[in-house]
């Protein structure tokens, strides 16, 4: 199982990096877009959606609504950053919304599990997932920052699984995700101080605090994003969002950290700035 994570888990960075470097922000932020389609498809299994009609109907929608952004934003001309970042404003509110409903669980199953509000909140955060990530990577330098966004949540994930595993006794959400636990959280941030030291040694004239105001809440974003996603899952039933990556599920279950960081990250980096 470990070996099959790995190998995926390889491919899909050396294939991130590499259109992330060759493509333009447009072409990328585009071809992004079909990622989002691909976990809109497993988020109709989470919101329990099971007709193929309904399926489709729920894609359509997502589409068209990503390609009204694409046209709001400006994907094409003059990027539009300020509406971008409130859009990300607004989105964490929603996040923290979530966060009370992740402790609340299982009794805030009445507030988002009806099929209704449970498909909106998959619409709602798959487009402000990749407003986010558009509006990073049309930022001076936005290639890069993408990157950094994108491996503050991979270490997070990284540094969990692998304390988790080897040092992991108290549960950090029993009823959400019996298999995570305070020990994976703990060294989930080890490696966020791990990665501001290299930062700063790449950036001498970085401010330390101003790359740990920016790193550590995106990476807590990053956990909450895995714990909503767990939560769904749990609640309905499931191991994984599909299984379309081998050792991995699905895609929502690559990118329910991202989720949640992304739109931090823009807010943070919006208003403080360390590069």
């Amino acid at each position: 199982m470990f070996k099959q994570r790995f190998i995926t888990a390889i491919i899909l960075a050396f294939l991130f990096v590499f259109l992330l470097v060759t493509l333009s922000p447009t072409v990328f932020s585009s071809l992004i877009i079909l990622v989002v389609l691909v976990a809109g498809w497993e988020w109709t299994d989470l919101a329990n959606i099971k007709n193929n009609l309904g399926k489709a109907g729920y894609l359509l929608l997502l589409f068209l609504l990503l390609t009204t952004a694409n046209q709001t934003l400006g994907v094409h001309g003059i990027f539009d950053q300020q509406l971008s970042y409130q859009f990300s404003a607004a989105a964490l509110v929603l996040w923290a919304v979530i966060l009370l409903w992740i402790q609340g669980y299982p009794s805030s199953a009445i507030l988002w599990s009806p099929r209704p509000i449970h498909s909106f909140l998959g619409i709602i955060l798959l487009v402000a997932t990749w407003v986010a990530l558009t509006a990073i990577i049309h930022q001076e330098n936005g290639q890069w920052l993408l990157l950094l966004a994108i491996t503050i949540v991979v270490l997070a994930d990284l540094g969990g699984y692998i304390a988790g595993n080897l040092f992991g006794r108290h549960k950090l959400a029993p009823v959400i995700s019996p298999g995570k636990t305070w020990e994976g959280f703990l060294g989930a941030l080890l490696l966020q101080v791990v990665l501001i030291v290299i930062i700063k040694a790449l950036f001498p004239s970085a401010e330390l605090m101003q790359i740990a105001l920016l790193v550590i809440p995106v990476a807590l974003c990053s956990v909450i994003g895995d714990l909503f996603e767990s939560m769904l899952k749990r609640h309905r039933g499931l191991k994984d969002s599909s299984s379309l990556l081998p050792g991995h599920g699905g895609v929502l279950d690559r990118l329910d950290g991202v989720m949640a960081a992304l739109p931090m990250f823009l807010v943070v980096l919006t208003k403080t700035n360390p590069f």
